[in-house]
């Protein structure tokens, strides 16, 4: 017995060990992201390096801790459009989660509780679309796009991804797991299809509904190879087309660069963090419903 608990001890040891060690090699990128970003590049490239800023390698003209974020706000070209590409990527991340989750719950919704003929195959070709590289509809997407004038605006950067097929299948296994009965009650008294799914379906995905939209803010966050053909004007340009012309201009810094990494990531931590509870309450509640 006393074997037996020492073994299962050490397999816990290693198991916190091997934890530990991927945590660390998460954590400590961001560590130095946000650390360099009150470095002057010159101290950031010493070695060996130092965890704790100093104001000796500034400048006398820059020694401020700040100074990073201001030339990261500015720009290189001093135009200043930080705040406006920050402004254009939350617009269409908030748009695209929003209209994600609505479309995909009522389309897994549909999938997961109604009976119909050809059911299976809807969701299968549905399904059959993630396995299309995005690049192989992008020009066809494009011409589209143009088609129809939106170019160089958010609609443009906001119609083709209100829905995900991802987002129908994670609303899907999860509604398939809601307790019918509810479903039946609701019709008993009355209710219509679309006030159950309001009044009873939606409020009761939370956590999903969170996951999925966390999921979708941050793939149309960090979304670049699509804003780099609709979006054209300085304008209409999302955060990530902002770091790539700020990370190719010449007088560009690694001290700034880490700034502007740092604020790019501002809003996803603060989303993350905000919603973080509900992946911890809907991995137990699914777990509940499956057993």
């Amino acid at each position: 017995m006393q074997k037996f608990v020492g073994k299962v001890r050490i397999s816990e040891i290693l198991i916190w060990i091997f934890l530990i060690i991927l945590t660390a090699f998460v954590v400590i990128p961001i560590l130095f992201m946000v650390v360099a970003s009150f470095m002057d590049a010159k101290q950031i490239l010493a070695m060996p390096f130092s965890w704790i800023p100093s104001k000796k390698y500034f400048t006398s003209a820059d020694r401020t801790f700040f100074t990073n974020f201001v030339k990261a706000i500015r720009g290189n070209n001093n135009q200043g459009t930080f705040p406006r590409n920050v402004l254009n990527s939350l617009i269409v991340a908030l748009s695209c989660a929003a209209t994600t989750v609505i479309l995909a719950s009522l389309c897994g919704y549909g999938l997961a509780k109604f009976k119909f003929r050809g059911r299976n195959f809807v969701f299968i070709s549905i399904m059959a679309t993630m396995m299309i590289p995005f690049e192989a509809i992008m020009i066809p997407l494009y011409m589209v796009t143009q088609g129809f004038h939106m170019i160089n605006t958010y609609w443009g950067l906001i119609v083709p991804f209100m829905v995900s097929a991802f987002g129908v299948f994670q609303m899907r296994q999860y509604l398939l797991t809601f307790p019918s009965e509810y479903l039946d009650a609701a019709r008993v008294d009355g209710l219509g299809e679309f006030r159950i799914f309001w009044r009873i379906v939606f409020p009761n995905c939370t956590p999903v509904i969170a996951t999925l939209g966390i999921l979708s803010f941050r793939n149309q966050w960090d979304n670049l190879l699509w804003p780099l053909l609709v979006a054209q004007s300085e304008t209409m340009k999302t955060i990530p087309q902002y770091i790539t012309k700020f990370a190719e201009e010449k007088l560009t810094d690694e001290g700034a660069m880490m700034a502007v990494a740092f604020l790019a990531s501002i809003p996803m931590f603060i989303l993350f963090f905000s919603l973080s509870r509900y992946f911890l309450g809907g991995a137990a509640v699914y777990e509940s419903r499956k057993g």
